[in-house]
């Protein structure tokens, strides 16, 4: 077999992105949107390291996610994402004592977090995401939080929303306060996305589970937020699972049980994907990673040795006729979440 320029580079199908012959230390880093935050195009995502087994399925223990955190702030990706309700702040605890260890957060890391909602009731108050927001700086042990994002705002209504001393005002005041610095929003339904963008308060924007190789909801969201100068990141390439694990493992797509015609489709893709040596979450991550409008993708871990497994599959070699393959086995719309 001939070794192609992607082999060259990355040290050969499989294998882990090299400069002259070695190992590279970082990811080439971009401006997310007119935030001006340089980040790698790989975001490692906070959520399992702090336990969420009624989503993934299974425990982290507190000492496996603050080294799965260490693991993060360490290695080859400058972007980490976490959320102040992602197991009820334990999620930012194992990160806060990573942090800990390590003195802060390194020169040019950029750390960025969620305000939430009050689980237990509901209340997604202006007073409630300021408290979200005060809660997380001292579970993080930080003075300061650089990217905030508003968090499943699809959990009340636009105008509830924007009201006065509401959520997204009250956020306002955060960053007139020097609390918060970019703002963003990260939620679900693509056209109420859309509409906190048009606000123009917003510089960055996480959309999940609505572009993958199964779902294209989000296309017309991607194209608005870079049109609008929004940095767009990508959650979930995976689809909460099912496109790293595959059918016979993993048999919900976004959480949810996923279709018979869904997991048909799946199969399909995966049985493609081996005919070229390669694995159903190399070609799903790498959907993402290719994508122009998308500056960064989360990728969700739960131990230290995901960090470099992510890498490997972000760099592994894929040749053209993959994706021509893949592209007509994407779900029909009727499936997709929107």
């Amino acid at each position: 077999m001939t070794e192609t320029n992607r082999d060259r580079q990355t040290g050969g199908p499989g294998q882990p992105a090299t400069r002259d012959g070695h190992p590279t230390e970082e990811f080439l880093r971009r401006p997310l949107g007119s935030t001006g935050l340089p980040v790698t195009p790989i975001c490692v995502g906070g959520g399992p390291l702090g336990s969420m087994p009624d989503l993934f399925g299974y425990d982290v223990s507190a000492e496996r996610g603050t080294e799965t955190a260490l693991a993060a702030l360490t290695g080859p990706f400058n972007f980490l994402d976490t959320a102040a309700g992602y197991s009820d702040g334990e999620s930012e605890r194992r990160i806060g004592a990573a942090l800990a260890r390590i003195g802060g957060v390194p020169e040019g890391f950029v750390l960025a977090t969620k305000v939430d909602r009050n689980f237990a009731t509901g209340d997604f108050s202006g007073d409630q995401v300021r408290r979200s927001a005060e809660e997380s700086l001292a579970r993080l042990g930080l003075d300061h939080l650089p990217l905030v994002y508003l968090h499943d705002p699809e959990n009340i209504s636009f105008a509830a929303g924007m009201a006065p001393g509401g959520p997204v005002e009250t956020l306002l005041e955060l960053q007139r306060e020097g609390i918060v610095g970019q703002l963003g929003v990260a939620g679900g339904p693509v056209a109420l996305m859309a509409e906190y963008l048009r606000t123009g308060h917003f510089s960055a924007l996480i959309t999940h589970n609505r572009w993958t190789l199964v779902d294209r909801s989000a296309c017309d969201l991607l194209d608005e937020a870079v049109s609008l100068g929004v940095g767009v990141v990508n959650g979930a390439p995976f689809g909460s699972g099912i496109l790293a694990k595959g059918p016979a493992h993993f048999t919900k797509y976004a959480y949810r049980q996923a279709d018979p015609e869904v997991l048909r489709r799946i199969r399909a893709m995966e049985e493609a994907c081996a005919l070229h040596g390669v694995p159903l979450a190399a070609a799903a991550l790498q959907f993402s990673l290719r994508d122009p409008r998308i500056t960064s993708t989360i990728v969700g871990v739960s131990r230290p040795e995901r960090i470099a497994e992510t890498a490997r599959l972000a760099t592994w070699d894929i040749p053209e006729e993959l994706w021509e393959t893949l592209a007509p086995l994407t779900a029909p719309k009727d499936f997709w979440l929107w």
